[in-house]
């Protein structure tokens, strides 16, 4: 028996250079199927097919499925302990149905009625297999991204590539016959993918009467991964089917999304996929009360609209599907509530995903604490305190703070002049509403052309600070405001540190907060100067309003970006990407970080003011 043991052994050691080729292969193969798959399921829905193109994709999707099947069976074979360890619960549970679909291939139609029948029907429909084989063709290229991240590949640059990426894919689809009603340029398509993806709002069309439902459709799509993140989303879907990454792909992650440590990281993941979709699905059926039986809509265009709207408020994007924005006739009156909560799901998306769990620890401490004084009928003395994080309190303050001075500036400078003939509610909705948008998102409720030149620099200024970090809106973001602010305060007290709310603020984040600020000055001022010699018509003002709620996410305009040249259209949409991405984070991503000196110079001063 031993001397078979040692045989299988030395048989293994033999076929593993071979078993390692044929699985790398294999991988290979499986890319390009899932690859070939989703081009497939893009053409077949993107173009009127003829019979022969559409028997061509029907062998196409059959390739597929055998790749995948050939995939999994190998692996399980070939690879079991490794499977084993590797795939989720989940993962066994779609490869098992992947198997299922082999049963109306080797048994013929059931001739009696009833539950057999159906099933064997369910299994051989073409609805099924293409949902189960996109599913997987998902997994396979989420695993292959957070795979290079294993390989040591700048982070920086896989994330500034993955939103370029879909940016790409976004443009191509838009420019399906189906997706719109007369046609689009390559040069408005890119520009809507990349303020869809960047979660921006500039459009150089007009949205509703440009764009079929499948358009629709697209743009919704890109508006979602771009607010989420292409990293969160393939790192979510990795982990969850297949669960034992490697541990440098977790740092990697885990950085990305600001988990506090790796044991949390899938919670994290969790949480912010969770958090969207309650906001959104609470958003939507408000936006859905707030509209129901008002715009002439059935049912389903109701709730087609309640969850665009929905989708696009909280992920910032400003997108909508009535013509003029929200500032349409039909909702203009007697809808306070559709801009109340279209207002409260963009500051929740503004806030930041880790403001929202630190909301989430709070509320179950206090439940816990709750139900624990209901089981011993006495009340715990002791409590935590604290329970506000930094990051949190100085989020929330600063944005309760510009909120405040938003509204009631817009008010004081707008109340006789946009909302001129509106009534005292609709006046402080619509101020408080316009306050909101900004930050950053670029819902229009009235002519941004009509506003006041103070209204208008209150605008520019909210639009650059932007939302807070780790969230949906763009801007310097009002964490690295706040900060920089709080330094120049330190400086003109002669104060040497940084304290804030009983904690002292490390000077990496100080320096961090300060580079930002200068960083965005500096990119604004060199696309301005551009934009001045391209358009040598328009206003300086209306250029400056267009960079900085492009660079910020914004999408707010004053009704110039329809009439910029197609060379203005790729500079702004380049401007989109470098803020969505970061500036710093592409710089990141392209040059070499320079490695820490064991040595330090002398230091010396300079002569400031």
């Amino acid at each position: 028996m031993k001397i078979y043991h040692k045989f299988f052994l030395y048989h293994n050691k033999l076929l593993q250079p071979y078993m390692r080729l044929l699985f790398r292969l294999l991988a290979t193969v499986t890319y390009l199927a899932s690859i070939m798959l989703i081009l497939g399921v893009v053409y077949e829905h993107g173009f009127s097919l003829s019979e022969q193109e559409a028997v061509g994709i029907h062998l196409l999707y059959k390739g597929v499925w055998i790749v995948f099947l050939i995939d999994v069976t190998l692996h399980i074979l070939l690879e079991y302990r490794h499977t084993k360890k590797n795939f989720r619960k989940v993962a066994w549970i779609l490869s098992w149905l992947l198997y299922l679909t082999l049963i109306p291939v080797i048994f013929h139609r059931p001739e009696e009625s009833g539950a057999i029948l159906h099933i064997w029907e369910f299994l051989d429909s073409h609805f099924y297999r293409i949902l189960l084989l996109l599913l997987f063709s998902l997994l396979n290229l989420s695993n292959g991204l957070v795979r290079l991240l294993g390989r040591r590949t700048n982070p920086s640059l896989i994330l500034a590539v993955s939103f370029l990426m879909i940016i790409l894919v976004g443009t191509g689809l838009l420019m399906l016959p189906r997706c719109t009603y007369d046609g689009i340029s390559w040069v408005d398509s890119l520009f809507v993918s990349t303020s869809a993806v960047c979660v921006t709002g500039l459009v150089p069309v007009d949205v509703s009467s440009t764009f079929t439902t499948a358009g629709l459709t697209v743009i919704i799509l890109l508006i979602q991964i771009g607010g989420l993140g292409v990293m969160t989303l393939t790192s979510f879907f990795a982990m969850f089917f297949m669960g034992n990454t490697s541990l440098y792909n977790q740092l990697v992650v885990r950085d990305m999304v600001s988990s506090n440590s790796l044991g949390s990281l899938f919670s994290t993941l969790i949480y912010i996929l969770g958090f969207t979709l309650v906001i959104e699905g609470i958003g939507m059926v408000s936006i859905w009360f707030s509209i129901h039986d008002t715009l002439g809509m059935s049912l389903e265009e109701e709730l087609a609209f309640s969850a665009f709207h929905a989708i696009s408020a909280f992920c910032n994007a400003g997108f909508s599907t009535l013509p003029g924005n929200l500032g349409n006739p039909m909702v203009m009156t007697n809808h306070n509530w559709l801009y109340l909560s279209v207002s409260f799901l963009i500051i929740f998306g503004g806030i930041g995903f880790p403001i929202l769990v630190n909301f989430k620890d709070i509320f179950v401490y206090h439940f816990k604490r709750f139900w624990r004084m209901i089981r011993t009928r006495q009340w715990d003395k002791h409590r935590v305190h604290h329970l506000f994080n930094l990051n949190t309190k100085i989020v929330l303050i600063t944005t309760v703070l510009l909120l405040v001075f938003g509204t009631l500036a817009i008010a004081f400078f707008e109340w006789n002049n946009t909302f001129a003939g509106m009534s005292l509610a609709d006046k402080w909705t619509q101020a408080f509403f316009n306050a909101t948008c900004p930050r950053t998102a670029g819902f229009s409720s009235v002519d941004l052309g009509a506003l006041t030149v103070q209204s208008v620099m209150i605008y520019i200024l909210l639009m650059w600070i932007g939302g807070a970090a780790q969230s949906t809106a763009g801007g310097v973001k009002v964490n690295a405001f706040a900060v920089a602010f709080l330094n120049l305060i330190a400086v003109l007290r002669g104060k040497e540190r940084l304290e804030v709310f009983g904690r002292e603020l490390p000077h990496d984040s100080i320096r961090r907060s300060n580079a930002a600020v200068v960083v965005s000055l500096g990119i604004l001022f060199v696309f301005i100067f551009v934009l001045s010699v391209l358009e040598p018509k328009m206003s300086i003002m209306a250029l400056t309003f267009e960079c900085v709620s492009a660079l910020s996410t914004v999408g707010s305009s004053l009704n110039v970006t329809p009439l910029l040249c197609d060379e203005s259209k790729l500079l702004v949409s380049l401007l989109m990407f470098i803020g969505r991405v970061g500036f710093i984070t592409l710089v990141l991503g392209i040059v070499k970080p320079h490695k820490s000196a064991k040595y330090r110079y002398p230091s010396d001063n300079i002569i400031i003011n």
